[in-house]
Formats: C-alpha cells, structure tokens, sequence
C-alpha cells in the first residue's frame, strides 16, 4: 500500500501536582489575561477525566474557543475521547484527572488529602480549556491508542498537548511536552530523546512529607507502642527469603496480626495489610519521595532500617510506633528527584548511551567489561550530543484532582475514596509545562512552539544539576530569546535526526 509509511508492533505503555506554583514564582496574583487564557486549549493524552470534579467547573468561563468543533462536556471540559476498551473517557484510574488539574485547574479551597497538604489546590491556568484523550488503563497505555489520540488532537486543533505523534503535531504547530520517565539517575534512563518533545523531568518544592517511627528503646528515626515482627520470621507458608520481602501470600496472619511488621521491600505492605498487621516498616531505595500506601508504613534508608532490625531481634518484647504524617519545609529544595529519568549522551564514535545500568555493568560482567564502563564514564563529557530532559519543574508529591472511584494506592483492599491526592513522578512535573505554555501562548498567540519552549527554557533558573521552569516567563518577556534563537530547530532538521538516528550516526542537531 502506497499510504503505509512502516508497519511495527504496538506496545502496552505506563502512565508516568499547592504549593508548586508559588515555588515557580507564579502565585495567584499573576496579572493574567482571562479573555486570552479562555481561548486556550489544552490536550491531556492519559487515563481520562473526572468531569465533576470542582477543579473542573465552567462557572465565569463564557463561550468556548470558535476553532472547537467537537462535542462538549461543559464549557471548561470541552471534549472527551475514548480509546480503551471501556469505550467512556470517564476516569476509573486518578492519573489522568490529576494531570489535567495541575496544567489548567481552576481554584478549589481547603483541598488536602486527609489533612495533609492543604490549602488552594489550582493549575496554572484556571481559564483555559480541556480536552481529555482517554487512552491508559489499568493494562496501561497502548502505543496504537496514543497514536489515534494524537492525530485527533492535531485535527481538533488543541494548543497544547508519544513521540511519533507528537512529530506531527509539531508540524501542525501544536507544542507537545512529555515527562521524562521515571527510570530512575543512571545515565541514558529518559524514555524518549525526540528533539520535537518538550521533555521534562521532575524536581522537588520545599514541601516534604515524612513520618517517623519510634522503636520500643526511644529513639526516633525520621503514640502508644505496637508489638513488631519480622516478615521472615512471620512465615510458615514461603522460604525466608521470601518471607522478608513480604512476598503476596506469605506473610501468617496468626504471627502478623496486629503488629508493625518490617519488609524488605515496600511492595510488601500490600501482603502486611492483608495478613492483618497494623503498619510496616520498609526498606527504600527511591530518596525523599513519599507514596500513598494502604495502611501506616514508614521507609527508611539502609541504615536506619538495620538500626531498626537489630533492635527487634535485641529486644525481648520489641515494641515500635507509626508517628503521623508531618509537612517540613525542605530548604535543600529543588534537587531533581531520585526517581527522575537522566539524559541520554551521544559517543564521538556514533554510539549512544540509552537504557544503559551502569551498575549491573559492574556487579555482573568481569574485569574486562567494568574497564569498558569506566571508559564510558570518562567519555560522558565529550558526548557530540545531549538529548533530554529540556528542563524540570515539580514532581514530588503534588497534590491535585483526583477520580473518586479510582483507588487511591492500587491495592484491591484499600477502599478509600478521595477527591484530591497526593502523586509523585515526571507526570506531574509536565502538565507544570503545560500550564506555563498556555500562559505564554495567552500572551502571545502568535508564538511558534518552538519560541514557547525557548521562552520557558531560557528563562528557567539553573540550580546544580537543574533548569528549573521560573516564573520570570510571566511577564514582559524581555529576558526571552524569540523563535530565531532556537538556530536549526525545523522540521527538517527533525527529518535529519530520524535518518542518522536509524544510520547510528551523530551530526549538529542546531547548527
């Protein structure tokens, strides 16, 4: 057939936000332009949307851009397609909802997850349109599906929106923004490294949520006392092994009940739950990050969980204690998150370092192989190229909208309903982006994506190791390089970068 270009597998995705906007510098004072922002739209390819939500009202919005062709949900939510099986671009999983909510949620008071977190909950821009592209499941997200929806979204004509897709909407002028991934600090872990892709990755506010615990001797690592057990010694059904990990199924109820149990890993609190115990303490290995879990579990590093065990098996009736939820102001803040994906670097030679672990390089290929990587880490800085993330912006517990009939941490026990939580990841840190962009194209519609995306990039605030996305893009714009700074950047020059990406050659992406 003339029409097929290429013909390649689909594969099944993952889905990768209030304080952020003050720490950005955007607060709500901003001097804003509501007729230009309401005449913005904004494309939300995720797990579709919860369109009751009160950060979604239309209340004060007037009539809906005129180039919006579509049907309408209301005149905020102004379309809503579906690609999943379920056929509803209503949200059974909160991601979608939270994202959207980040990027262009209007303001909603006193909203927290159960205390925590609370105050104004709002987007960057609470006048500006939604459109919602259902397109992730609980499967996940199907690349055919994201396709579909992005060819969608350039015919409906959005403002503002994986990589194949976006080629085209770049081309159509529509600025599309990706988060980075979340695989994790090891060279060459961003999931995407398409020039065309407004690529971001995700850094910490100066709003932390800690717990602590208190074991039975007094000391307090960052109530009334609970008996402990140990997962391996809880186990008649499963090896140690097994059994320390808090593995799915191994964990004895008659040993765990009513006891704060310590696992291996935090997968296992979801078997803690469900044998019954009160809490658990953890082992992790993701820095200064807080997730939603179904029952009270407290992290710790390495060393303080060792403190912790040692205790248990010293004391003669170990005892320990949960502490509530706290806020700090983390001073060290922004820093880009343990979990964030890093750039990808392109060898003199024409190799290019993607998805590499260095450190399983190390542990498990001999003397030979461990010389091969310390070359690579030495050649790190000569790279022709670096390729993404474009720049950062926060991604580390933010709170937002959230579906009420999805559950709040995935565990089939957990029957919690919320309408505001609390979410880490890139996902969170790229509808900040989006929202900025919509407030830069409110200003000025005449702006390319490619003058958007330098606008926000030369005016972010450079921190070790960070571009953070700033505030300064908010005003007159007199410190932003226009379109004709961004040398090179054109549809054909992306035409180049796809052919010597498939010759494995490196060239002068911006000439």
């Amino acid at each position: 057939m003339n029409e097929v270009v290429s013909v390649f597998p689909s594969r099944i995705l993952q889905l990768r936000t209030t304080r952020s906007w003050d720490l950005l510098g955007f607060p709500e004072t901003v001097h804003r332009k509501p007729s230009a922002e309401s005449g913005v739209i904004i494309g939300v390819i995720d797990s579709g949307i919860w369109p009751e939500s009160a950060s979604f009202t239309d209340k004060g919005l007037g009539s809906i851009p005129k180039k919006w062709k579509e049907c309408l949900i209301h005149s905020k939510i102004i379309g809503a397609r579906a690609y999943t099986e379920d056929a509803t671009a209503r949200a059974y999983i909160g991601h979608g909802t939270h994202t959207a909510s980040t990027a262009a949620g209007g303001k909603v008071k006193g909203a927290s997850f159960y205390g925590l977190a609370q105050g104004t909950a709002r987007g960057g821009i609470p006048s500006t349109r939604v459109a919602a592209y259902k397109v992730c499941d609980q499967s996940g997200c199907r690349e055919s599906d994201i396709l579909a929806a992005s060819d969608d979204e350039i015919s409906d004509r959005v403002d503002d929106s994986i990589a194949i897709g976006a080629f085209h909407a770049v081309e159509k002028g529509i600025l599309t923004i990706q988060s980075a991934g979340n695989n994790g600090n090891s060279v060459g872990s961003v999931v995407s490294v398409a020039p065309w892709l407004f690529s971001v990755a995700a850094s910490s506010t100066d709003r932390r949520i800690i717990d602590k615990v208190v074991p039975g001797d007094g000391r307090t690592l960052t109530g009334k006392k609970y008996p402990s057990a140990y997962g391996k010694d809880a186990t008649s059904l499963c090896t140690e092994e097994e059994a320390e990990f808090c593995n799915d199924g191994c964990l004895d109820e008659i040993l765990v009940k009513g006891k704060v149990v310590l696992c291996e890993m935090l997968d296992g609190v979801t078997e803690a739950r469900r044998a019954g115990a009160l809490g658990s303490i953890t082992v992790t290995r993701i820095k200064n990050v807080s997730f939603i879990v179904p029952l009270p579990v407290l992290s710790l590093t390495t060393y303080d969980y060792e403190a912790v065990r040692s205790y248990k098996y010293a004391a003669k009736l170990p005892t320990a204690s949960i502490l509530k939820s706290e806020v700090i102001r983390d001073f060290a803040a922004p820093v880009v998150a343990s979990f964030s994906s890093r750039v990808c670097v392109w060898f003199p030679e024409g190799e290019h370092l993607l998805h590499t672990d260095l450190s399983k390089s190390r542990s498990e290929k001999g003397r030979e192989e461990e010389g091969r990587v310390k070359q690579r880490e030495s050649l790190r800085e000569q790279g022709e190229e670096k390729l993404g993330p474009d720049i950062s912006a926060p991604g580390v517990e933010i709170l937002a909208a959230y579906s009420p009939e999805a559950s709040v941490t995935a565990s089939p026990i957990d029957k919690r309903s919320v309408t505001y939580s609390i979410l880490s990841g890139t996902s969170m840190s790229c509808p900040h982006v989006a929202g900025a962009a919509a407030y830069v194209n409110s200003v000025h519609p005449g702006w390319s994506p490619a003058a958007i995306q330098s606008a926000l990039m030369t005016t972010g605030k450079s921190y070790p190791l960070v571009l953070l996305l700033s505030g300064y893009w908010k005003g007159d714009q007199k410190n932003s390089k226009r379109e004709g700074e961004r040398e090179g950047m054109s549809f054909l020059s992306f035409i180049w970068f796809i052919w010597n990406e498939n010759n494995r050659k490196v060239f002068p992406l911006f000439s």
